[in-house]
Formats: structure tokens, C-alpha cells, sequence
């Protein structure tokens, strides 16, 4: 091997150790976000309500599924609210507004905050992973999906908290009781599975 090819191998062994190394870091940040967001007192409640832009929120006590996904990663300086609208007026009609809702335009109110748009915004923006019922292939930091009912979606970010048998991540999310950790991987019929990890 030459000395060319030898510096290549350094340079992309280099590369690929940095780049491990963010995504560790990353995941554990956005984890203990979410992991944080547990120990608030939230109501359940998606009403619809008038906010700022970027970085607009509902009022803290309260919030439903999607606010613990979107408050996790502001905790790290990422704004789901501007992503998502951002990437909505690119692509509008990829995403389930019009035929769910009627919408003809975005909303950044409200867009950022339903299950479906996030969905149509990770499958785009996030690596994406087979439906898996493996715990294995979960992640800390990986967001998965899931259907409650055919038209009750959910999601919530995989934790590095291990189930009482060990054998499972617990979740943290809000399904009507507020922000909890919740042993709930394979509980409900799985829809997606994504890692975000936004340089």
C-alpha cells in the first residue's frame, strides 16, 4: 500500500470516528432531554392555539405526543416548528395536510405538532429503518411511530433506560397522562422508525 492510500485510510478512518462520535453524543443529549421533559407537570391537550415563529410554543403545562419530541430537541438548539414549515413549502402536497385536513397551505401553528407531518418530514429528512419488533435495532435517540388506532397516531424518542427484564428500551412520551417512561415499545402496531441527527 503506498502512501497516498495509507493517508486516504487515516483521513476516512478519522472521518468516520468523528462522525460516530458526534452521533453518540447527539443521541445521549437529545435523550436526556427527553428523559428530562418526564419530570414536568403536563395536561394532555392539542387545541389548536396562535404561536410564535420560529421557536413558537403552546403554554408548558400543557402539550400531547408531538411536544415532547419538539421541546427535546430544542433543548438542542433544533427548531422542528421552522424545519418543518421550512421543508412543507418545498413540498407541500408530500405531506398529508391537504388530503387529512383540507389545508392548502402551511400552518406553522399547528403543522409541526401532528403525528403524520412529522412522519412525512422524518422519512425525508431522517435515516430511516425497517419495522422491526427486535429491540436490538432501537436505538438511544431513535424516534419511533406508532398507531393507537388507525386514525390515532402517536410517537416518542427511544431512551438508554432499559426495561425491568432488560430486554427493552423504555420510551419516553405522552399519551394522555403527560411526559412519562414507559416500557411501550411493542405494545402498539409500529409505523416508522427514524434516527435525526441534524448537523
Amino acid at each position: 500500500m503506498n502512501n497516498k492510500n495509507i493517508l486516504l485510510l487515516l483521513s476516512l478512518s478519522a472521518s468516520f470516528f468523528i462522525q460516530s462520535s458526534y452521533a453518540a453524543s447527539y443521541s445521549e443529549r437529545l435523550v436526556n432531554a427527553a428523559i428530562e421533559r418526564t419530570f414536568h407537570k403536563v395536561r394532555y391537550d392539542g387545541s389548536y392555539h396562535r404561536i410564535g415563529f420560529p421557536y413558537g410554543d403552546v403554554p408548558q403545562n400543557i402539550g400531547v405526543c408531538t411536544d415532547v419530541i419538539i421541546r427535546a430537541y430544542r433543548k438542542l438548539g433544533i427548531d422542528l416548528q421552522e424545519r418543518v414549515n421550512d421543508d412543507m413549502k418545498h413540498r407541500f402536497f408530500e405531506y398529508p395536510s391537504f388530503r387529512k385536513w383540507g389545508m392548502l397551505h402551511t400552518d406553522p401553528n399547528i403543522d409541526h405538532r401532528r403525528v403524520p407531518n412529522l412522519r412525512a418530514f422524518f422519512a425525508k429528512n431522517a435515516i430511516n429503518f425497517p419495522i422491526s419488533y427486535n429491540a436490538n435495532d432501537y436505538r438511544p435517540g431513535d424516534i419511533v411511530t406508532w398507531d393507537v388506532t388507525p386514525s390515532l397516531p402517536h410517537i416518542g424518542i427511544v431512551t438508554n433506560i432499559l426495561s425491568p427484564d432488560n430486554k427493552r428500551p423504555l420510551i419516553a412520551h405522552n399519551i394522555g397522562k403527560g411526559p412519562q417512561l414507559e416500557d411501550m415499545l411493542f405494545k402498539l402496531k409500529i409505523t416508522g422508525h427514524y434516527r435525526y441527527l441534524p448537523s
